[in-house]
């Protein structure tokens, strides 16, 4: 299975760091956070990535070069201009991922400890379009699930009883079906993207993450937080 891992972000709030530095490549206690999320995914199971960039473009190619890709299969699909946010960096790599099969799609900011063999599995099961891990946790951008845990609008948006709110992880399994259906052009958020087709009658899972931590690296806080964490 193949990988995308999106890693074109500006990381303005991880400044001064990322004055010199893409996002992707600020460290974990020396580890980089590319490196970290690169291996986590072959160790579920996927042999093939495609790495969106876009600032400091190269700095990543040669951080991987340098690497010897860590003896994996990596494609980057570059954002020249400016960064497409996610649905935009998913539909400007489909070519690279559509080989028939589900792919991973992760956020190279992410720092998590679920099963991601078990979100796979869950997704090839289920026969959603897409599959999102979801956490209870704080958000001012909730998505509402129902009792299946079908995507059914946003936290403020939707009037529809009984759904629960939950937050996206940043982390998915998308089926190459979704691709002539993202109408969308452009900038655009993938999550805007599943909204609509969940409106329309798409298959939009959510996959329960409670695993025992999940965080973004957003800030420098957090970041801390994340290497205390990571240290044991």
């Amino acid at each position: 299975m193949k990988a995308l891992v999106f890693a074109a972000g500006l990381g303005t709030r991880l400044r001064p760091l990322t004055n010199e530095l893409p996002k992707a490549l600020v460290d974990i206690n020396g580890v980089p956070l590319l490196e970290l999320v690169l291996k986590r995914l072959a160790a579920a199971g996927a042999d093939g990535f495609v790495v969106n960039t876009h600032h400091f473009h190269d700095k990543i190619a040669e951080f991987l070069r340098s690497n010897g890709d860590f003896g994996l299969r990596i494609t980057l699909s570059r954002e020249e201009a400016f960064p497409l946010e996610t649905g935009g960096g998913l539909k400007k790599a489909a070519a690279l991922l559509s080989d028939g099969r589900p792919f991973f799609a992760c956020n190279s900011d992410v720092y998590s400890e679920m099963d991601l063999a078990a979100l796979y599995a869950a997704h090839r099961a289920s026969g959603a379009l897409a599959t999102l891990a979801v956490r209870e946790r704080p958000s001012k951008r909730h998505l509402m699930f129902d009792a299946e845990l079908n995507l059914r609008g946003r936290e403020g948006e939707t009037s529809v009883p009984g759904l629960r709110p939950r937050a996206f992880s940043g982390i998915q399994v998308i089926s190459p079906a979704i691709f002539p259906k993202l109408t969308e052009n452009g900038v655009f958020s993938i999550t805007a993207a599943y909204l609509r087709l969940a409106a329309a009658g798409e298959k939009i899972k959510g996959f329960e993450d409670k695993s025992p931590f999940w965080s973004d690296i957003g800030d420098l806080e957090r970041l801390e937080h994340v290497r205390a964490r990571a240290r044991g």
